[in-house]
């Protein structure tokens, strides 16, 4: 068996998601199993080359985990030949010139969502890698979470029979950073910035519906600032201008609904962080992170609403749990071997530039929605070329 190693460029490590998720859980671990397999039998190692602005940071973080490449010059990390793959993991606002220029300079691109602030530019940023003839790709990490794998494949067996609708909650309380420090960079609470949860999520609630239940075709949103008044990682206070909360309903093509609350500004009773009700014609589902619970239409008890009573039905007690069936690895390394793949050895990869600007045509819409009161539908996206 031979193995080879491809270069990797990683601009944004230094940041919460770049570092945990996508240096030390995806690419590190991958290098640590051996490398990621080809069908040839070949193995690719990755050589990460940390890219940021602070050289005090960089260099820290590439001592902590013995990684020889590191700099500040996104050019010269571009310009050498063994560095084919570029990865963006910046702030959002800082993603399309660092994308455009890596592109320009050849590579590879894999980069975080949402791809760009606004649809003209993720449009153009598919465009142009598919005129430069480069691979690329958008995080979608939800879709390999354990629990949206157990939903997925309850939908591609016929579990539901016609969808009906979709419920999804996300959010917890993320604290001003006055007397507790905030859980999340002040940067996702200025709209200056690129901040707010409607372009932070959003697009992953399009891939979310798109790779499940059918394409978004309408949106209509409410996007708020409930708490405009916050501190930042210095301690100084600032005003929040992003939305830190919204509540959307997407129609979907086959006539399914979904509603979305999405919200930085709630206190959890839920089991997970994040959970979908699904809602079909012989059963439902509750997937979270991690856990899938079913009721089918059979074993459906017959709830009768008197508010007169107490209830006495054992209702989550009802409901059977999905096996895992399988053995789920950290989704974000499963989407990164996926990548590597597409890079080294063709294999496809759906989760390109023009599904990322589908995700940021889902967020402009809601927030024109919201700002204009209004349902919005959502038209497809002409690339200039099979999408």
């Amino acid at each position: 068996m031979t193995t080879r190693t491809l270069g990797v460029v990683m601009n944004g490590v230094t940041g919460r998601m770049g570092y945990r998720q996508h240096l030390v859980r995806s690419v590190l671990a991958i290098n640590s199993a051996g490398g990621v397999a080809l069908p040839s039998g070949e193995r690719v190692l990755l050589r990460p080359v940390l890219v940021g602005r602070s050289e005090a940071k960089l260099r820290d973080l590439a001592g902590r985990h013995d990684i020889p490449d590191w700099t500040t010059d996104l050019d010269a990390a571009l310009a050498d030949p063994a560095n084919q793959i570029y990865f963006d993991a910046q702030v959002t606002s800082a993603r399309v010139g660092a994308v455009t220029r890596a592109i320009e300079a050849g590579k590879h691109v894999y980069a975080e969502k949402p791809t760009a602030e606004t649809l003209e530019d993720a449009i153009t940023l598919a465009k142009t890698a598919r005129a430069a003839g480069v691979k690329n790709g958008v995080v979608q990490d939800k879709l390999f979470l354990p629990g949206l794998l157990k939903l997925r494949r309850l939908v591609e067996g016929g579990f539901f029979g016609r969808v009906l609708s979709v419920r999804g909650e996300f959010g917890y309380w993320v604290f001003e950073g006055d007397w507790q420090p905030a859980q999340r960079p002040s940067w996702n609470y200025r709209a200056e910035d690129g901040g707010g949860i409607v372009l932070d999520m959003f697009p992953h609630w399009h891939y979310v519906l798109e790779n499940l239940f059918g394409r978004v075709e309408a949106v209509t949103a409410r996007a708020v600032t409930h708490v405009p008044d916050r501190w930042d990682e210095a301690g100084g206070r600032y005003d929040a201008t992003a939305d830190d909360a919204a509540y959307g309903i997407f129609e979907l093509a086959g006539g399914v609904v979904a509603q979305i609350n999405s919200s930085w500004t709630t206190r959890v009773f839920r089991d997970e962080l994040v959970e979908f009700q699904v809602d079909g014609t012989e059963g439902s589902a509750v997937a979270g992170l991690r856990r899938c619970r079913v009721q089918h239409r059979s074993t459906t008890p017959k709830p009768v609403w008197n508010p007169d009573l107490p209830a006495t039905e054992p209702f989550r007690e009802q409901w059977q749990e999905v096996p895992d069936n399988a053995e789920f690895d950290n989704g974000f390394k499963t989407q990164w071997e996926m990548f590597v793949r597409h890079v080294a050895a063709g294999e496809p990869f759906p989760y390109d530039f023009a599904a990322g600007a589908r995700g940021v045509q889902l967020a402009q819409a809601g927030l024109l929605s919201s700002t204009e009161g209004r349902r919005v539908e959502l038209t497809p996206i002409d690339f200039g070329g099979e999408a």
